[in-house]
């Protein structure tokens, strides 16, 4: 396997972010209002979190062409804000794998401030390469329990903005055929698992599957918009895909307070997506800076 870094550059721009906006739902003022992220520790409108991941994948694409690549895993945390007219480089290294048949990658967004390289996303990918769901199933018993922690939790104080441990937020949506459409334009994915039925078929799904970053956007519009709420800023998310979301197919998200701490201004909160039929699709953690909430939590 090839231990070369492939990737590619791209001006981000603010209609990037409104374009993202419409298509999660989650018009966090941070990415969508420039007078309100003005008063932020931000300064500007910033990228969201799970648009640059959209980037990385795209990224993971091209470096397993013609594969179908269809993702197990994916961690990110994201040091540093980017923002509109910040042109940024996606980056994807492979690393050593695990013997399973599976491919591992190092991702990085990364931009030129001041004369250096500031990133601004960084974490690793697990992949498999030939498409296959038997690959999806054989990571789901592992993948089963809670996603390595963000800052696993641990001590929690009782209450942080209106926040309380086991505040819950709830929502489902169907993804169609025009989302996954904005979602390539938007992104430039081309994966046939998501653009082919007879390629799904062909590898074992009952028919295209919803791309990852569009399924963590889900957790986006939560995060973002009901829980924490508005002004919530991404610090660090952990995914694992455990079985497929189909194009056409009721998907509810939810995510659960599981650690406050009032001293840093971070939440922790546990995320999960189910199917139509009640099984789990994915799993994961989120670390999030309620420091810019619009207000307190009700």
């Amino acid at each position: 396997m090839s231990s070369v870094q492939s990737g590619f550059r791209r001006t981000l721009q603010q209609s990037d972010f409104d374009r993202f906006a419409v298509l999660s739902g989650d018009n966090n003022p941070i990415h969508c209002d420039p007078e309100f992220a003005g008063r932020s520790h931000f300064g500007a409108t910033v990228a969201h979190g799970m648009f640059l991941y959209g980037l990385i994948y795209r990224a993971l694409e091209e470096a397993v062409p013609g594969a179908g690549m269809l993702q197990l895993e994916q961690e990110l945390m994201f040091p540093n804000p980017s923002y509109a007219q910040d042109e940024v480089e996606v980056l994807v290294t492979p690393l050593p794998g695990r013997g399973d048949g599976s491919r591992c990658f190092s991702t990085v967004v990364r931009k030129q401030a001041g004369g250096a390289a500031v990133v601004t996303a960084l974490g690793s990918a697990r992949v498999s390469g030939a498409g296959g769901a038997a690959a999806l199933a054989a990571g789901a018993a592992a993948a089963m329990a809670p996603a390595g922690a963000p800052g696993a939790p641990g001590a929690s104080d009782e209450e942080l903005r209106g926040l309380r441990l086991g505040m819950r937020a709830r929502a489902e949506r169907t993804l169609s055929e025009a989302d996954l459409a904005d979602y390539a334009a938007l992104t430039g994915d081309r994966n046939p698992l998501h653009h082919s039925d007879d390629w799904a078929v062909a590898h074992g799904f009952a028919g295209r599957l919803v791309p990852p970053p569009l399924l963590a956007s889900l957790f986006s519009d939560l995060l973002g918009t009901r829980l924490p709420g508005r002004g919530t800023g991404w610090m660090k998310q952990t995914l694992r895909f455990v079985a497929p979301a189909y194009v056409g197919e009721r998907i509810a998200a939810e995510v659960e307070i599981v650690r406050l701490r009032a001293d840093k201004d971070l939440v922790n909160l546990s995320s999960v997506l189910t199917g139509a039929d009640g099984r789990a699709i994915c799993r994961g953690e989120s670390l999030v800076l309620v420091r810019n909430l619009e207000a307190p939590a009700g």
